[in-house]
């Protein structure tokens, strides 16, 4: 028998919990007396679950308190629980959910926090200052892209108080069904994507001239001077030319943006993972939970998303709601999505990844309930569909799909100017349009990846740190990336992943 070297080699979540995960990096070898009642029958990875007793078939596996499964087979108690002995549990029923019933407290307020934004005519509040360029049309991408690096080169340097160009290139605009019901869904994304806060209120659209979505159906209002049309144009260098005209006049005004204190109250803070495992919901999660109730605290707006990432969570969720009809709509975001689903043909289940399942979760219930602990404990004051606006201040659920790069076009549709983003197995993802902080669930995540991960979670199962002390280290840390006092490695590298629409609506 070999003897427990680690003073701990594994983390129950929940007193209920008949499953426990390892926590070593080196896993657990057969043999290994965990406990004095608990020998490891076989080998078991980081991150994957020990049974804590004996199962037999159809067993409840219980998880984070909540029953993450049965068992498919006889499972001995110091065995290995892998995804194939796991069987998925049917979904909440939407209908049977109670909406509003466990409305804590207001937190007490959290004040005096302050931020260096931009401050715009329309009371948004930019955590960068970036020359946005919008396409009505994918057709015109090619173009945008070469004007983009002569902007880049040639203009750029002449204008130190912008920090980029962003172009806004998408599939969207030609051979689609427009007047399709769901079409409201890409439409309105890129419209309120041209809007963001970090392009400080300067509109400029590039289009063809003959799509299916002009620019007047995006802004009905918009002058003229704020449109370019290639196809008025007499060739392919005067079109260059006109884009970097009009690019230049832009830049000026952006030029004279600065800084100026604003309340946290300002900020728009989106939650999302990524490359998750077992970790998320014990560390980086609810971390960045606890750092959500902090803004929440002082006012700002915080929004966390991915339907089939909440879907087996969601009656943890809806008597969190602010009222009836806020509860009521975040149903039926969940009942829209699974529908959606269904006419693909596709189970919920396929949503976790190869590497979800290295990293210890078994199927889609694991994962969501480890998800939703990124929500913290505030009330849900407001739901929106996929590329919408929040109206209220607090905390927000931004229904989008739980592909990083769709959400992540989703909320900045929905107005973010700083991401969170919790990551297990690791990712590269960033954003151009907001600084994406990355937070990882394990130390050897970090300690691998120094010049990607900003901030590490994986202290608190080591028991290095707390739940509350790395939460509070998040968000002093957004305060100082909102501030441009400091940069997330994605901006420091120039990591940027490609705007990507959801699109529900039919493709003629």
């Amino acid at each position: 028998m070999k003897v427990n070297e680690d003073k701990k080699l594994l983390i129950k979540v929940n007193d209920m919990d008949n499953v426990a995960i390892v926590v070593n990096a080196n896993g657990i070898q057969v043999n290994t007396e965990v406990y004095e009642d608990l020998i490891a029958t076989e080998n078991i990875p980081q991150g994957h679950k020990m049974a804590l007793m004996d199962f037999e078939v159809g067993d409840e596996i219980i998880r984070y308190g909540k029953v993450i499964g049965y068992a498919k087979e006889k499972i001995p108690k110091g065995s290995w629980i892998d995804e194939n002995k796991v069987r998925l549990p049917i979904a909440p029923p939407l209908e049977d959910i109670p909406v509003a019933t466990n409305i804590l407290k207001p937190m007490e307020a959290l004040e005096g926090y302050t931020f260096l934004g931009y401050k715009n005519k329309d009371g948004s509040v930019g955590t960068k200052n970036i020359l946005g360029i919008t396409t009505s049309v994918q057709c015109v991408e090619g173009v945008l892209n070469v004007a983009a690096e002569k902007i880049k080169k040639e203009l750029l340097p002449k204008y130190p108080n912008v920090d980029g160009i962003m172009p806004i290139n998408h599939n969207y605009g030609c051979g689609v069904a427009i007047n399709a019901p769901e079409a409201k869904v890409p439409i309105r994304t890129i419209k309120n994507l041209a809007t963001h806060p970090n392009f400080g209120g300067e509109l400029l659209i590039l289009s063809l001239g003959c799509e299916k979505l002009m620019p007047e159906m995006l802004f009905p209002h918009i002058k003229d001077d704020n449109i370019i049309n290639l196809q008025n144009e007499e060739g392919f260098e005067k079109m260059i030319d006109r884009i970097l005209q009009k690019a230049e006049e832009h830049l000026k005004r952006l030029n004279k943006r600065v800084r100026e204190v604003c309340p946290v109250s300002d900020l728009v803070v989106g939650l999302q993972c990524g490359g998750s495992d077992s970790f998320s919901g014990v560390t980086a999660n609810p971390a960045v939970g606890y750092a959500s109730d902090m803004l929440v605290r002082c006012g700002a707006t915080v929004l966390f998303s991915e339907v089939t990432e909440v879907r087996d969570g969601v009656h943890l969720l809806t008597p969190r709601a602010i009222n009836q009809e806020v509860g009521e709509k975040l149903k039926s975001e969940m009942a829209w999505y699974d529908n959606y689903l269904e006419l693909g043909q596709v189970d919920r289940d396929a949503n976790p990844t190869p590497g979800n399942k290295t990293g210890g979760l078994a199927n889609v219930v694991e994962k969501s309930l480890g998800s939703i602990a990124k929500s913290g404990t505030a009330p849900i004051v407001e739901v929106l569909s996929p590329g919408e606006k929040p109206t209220k201040k607090g905390l927000v659920y931004a229904a989008t799909p739980a592909s990083d790069f769709v959400c992540g076009t989703c909320q900045l549709a929905s107005g973010i100017t700083t991401q969170v983003f919790t990551t297990g197995r690791g990712t590269t993802y960033g954003l151009a349009m907001a600084p994406v902080v990355k937070v990882s669930t394990r130390t050897d995540l970090k300690n691998k990846w120094q010049d990607l991960i900003d901030i590490d979670a994986g202290k608190i199962a080591t028991g290095e740190a707390t739940i509350e002390e790395v939460g509070e280290e998040l968000f002093k840390f957004i305060i100082d990336i909102a501030s441009g006092k400091k940069k997330v490695w994605a901006d420091k590298w120039g990591i940027e992943n490609a705007i990507c629409l959801f699109n529900p609506a039919p493709i003629t």
